[in-house]
């Protein structure tokens, strides 16, 4: 960097995202035109004639740059298998507020091995787990409220 040189991840990566967004942005037909071809990419009638540009720029990113491919595969290579589950873990998972697992119904009961085994068989139980998350300022939290 002190001799003028750009680093490497600037030069293989955002000078490209940099010139994609400047071109779509100053409305450079040429340019564009040349990126979607190198790109091979199809871009349609309708986004590319948008009076918005953002909506011309989202068409060429979602294509060149899908986030959805990305971040399913970061789900997957990060988040632990199901496989791996703790059995405390589930019954946890399946009880709500202070009821314990011992108090479910027992056909409730019977799917904690079919929760650990994560079949995918035309036998096996449909078993979909919801869950809500609100964001919190940390200082609202309970053990960080001032006493």
């Amino acid at each position: 960097q002190s001799k003028g040189k750009k680093p490497l991840f600037v030069q293989l990566v955002l000078d490209n995202i940099w010139s994609l967004y400047e071109a779509v942005m100053k409305r450079d037909k040429e340019k564009i035109e040349k990126i979607v071809t190198s790109l091979g990419l199809k871009i349609g009638a309708r986004e590319s004639r948008h009076a918005d540009p953002k909506v011309h720029l989202n068409a060429i990113c979602s294509q060149w740059l899908p986030i959805s491919d990305a971040v399913l595969s970061m789900v997957c290579n990060k988040l632990p298998s199901p496989l791996d589950i703790a059995a405390e873990r589930v019954e946890k998972l399946m009880c709500v507020g202070a009821r314990t697992f011992d108090s479910l119904p027992p056909e409730t009961q019977e799917l904690k091995s079919a929760f650990m085994k994560c079949s995918s068989e035309g036998t096996a139980p449909v078993i979909v787990f919801v869950s809500k998350m609100f964001a919190v300022d940390a200082k609202a939290l309970p053990h960080n409220k001032p006493r």
